[in-house]
């Protein structure tokens, strides 16, 4: 009765048993099991997405699909991964109707979604998007898919989107940047200009969202557990501007991003910095001090030291050039430093 009892609980606690052992065998491990974390708990909220989609278009509420979702992602998500993200400005992202604007870094940009996404809002994605894991709620939910390999269909879609964010009263998500873009410091590309057509030829206001840069937290071979921080800026109008605005429009925004950015990111040290402090370390440690050895011209004065600083010794004696260069060898084969080691132990990257 027992056996049939442990039995499954065995059977159910070996795939954690194997994940904890994978994840605490090398940072690369750990890396990839924290990934397959964070996509498996994006499919499995996806397909509750669907089912949420499809309950809330029944009793009109297509357009708070994506917020109950995100929400839903974030408090899983965020506690399996042991991340937080903290949002400054909040209160901005009750502009409705509003087009939002973030930076856009890597696919864990996702987890700042369901944390920050408002109600009454779909997002604007690639048309690619539709055949991933999140394409079917999102294609329930109103997303306004673009194809980017289409401007005059390009146009078309953000001109309709425009006018029935008007209508409804539902705001929008994009990324303007087009495509993820991570570095070590802080950066953005060059934004793309639908969306400022979009709220200018609406009339909505831009509300910037800027993620700081994590890339001390997230990147190839490192996914750590942290806080992320996110900053809304005030809405900017886009009321009586024309086509013509849209360039300096994008400058503007973009400026005031860049500025945002660097101001809440956390300083990254350099490749030189963190290779300079990684690949050398002392031969010995001060505990083990290393007995002084005073050249002279022409002879050699050895003094030891033993522990506590007392001096031992005081022998000296004559010595030809030949000589000395041999005890120059002799030192570095036992292990003491010379000048021709001193430094020049050489200490691996950590794995």
């Amino acid at each position: 009765m027992l056996i049939s009892f442990v039995k499954p609980l065995v059977y159910l606690s070996l795939p954690a048993l194997i994940i904890r052992t994978v994840s605490n065998s090398s940072p690369t491990g750990r890396y990839y099991v924290r990934v397959g974390l964070y996509i498996g708990t994006l499919t499995v909220v996806a397909a509750w997405g669907v089912v949420v989609a499809a309950a809330l278009s029944v009793v009109g509420r297509r357009f708070d699909v994506n917020y109950v979702v995100a929400r839903s992602f974030y408090a899983i998500a965020s506690r399996v991964l042991d991340i937080k993200v903290e949002v400054e400005g909040e209160d901005y992202m009750e502009t409705r109707p509003a087009v939002y604007m973030s930076n856009h870094q890597s696919m864990v940009d996702v987890l700042m979604l369901g944390r920050i996404f408002p109600m009454q809002a779909s997002i604007m994605s690639k048309k690619e998007m539709q055949w991933t894991p999140l394409g079917g709620f999102m294609a329930m939910s109103g997303t306004v898919f673009v194809d980017r390999g289409n401007n005059a269909k390009a146009v078309q879609s953000l001109a309709a989107a425009g006018d029935a964010m008007k209508q409804r009263k539902t705001s929008l998500w994009m990324y303007p940047e087009g495509t993820r873009h991570s570095q070590r410091e802080p950066s953005m590309l060059k934004l793309k200009k639908g969306g400022f057509h979009l709220a200018v030829q609406a009339g909505i206001p831009i509300v910037p969202v800027v993620t700081e840069n994590y890339w001390n937290l997230y990147h190839k071979g490192i996914f750590n557990p942290g806080i992320i921080k996110m900053k809304v800026l005030p809405p900017i109008p886009t009321s009586g501007l024309s086509a013509e605005d849209v360039n300096d429009l994008a400058t503007r925004v973009r400026n005031q991003m860049i500025e945002v950015l660097v101001e809440i990111s956390a300083k990254v040290p350099s490749e030189k910095q963190e290779a300079k402090e990684s690949q050398f370390s002392p031969l010995l440690t001060p505990t083990d001090p290393v007995p002084p050895t005073v050249v002279s011209r022409g002879e050699i004065t050895t003094t030891t030291l033993v522990p506590g600083g007392v001096e031992t010794g005081g022998e000296t004696e004559s010595s030809t050039g030949s000589e000395t260069s041999n005890l120059r060898r002799e030192g570095s084969e036992n292990g003491m430093e010379t000048e021709e080691d001193e430094g020049m132990v050489l200490v691996g990257r950590p794995a």
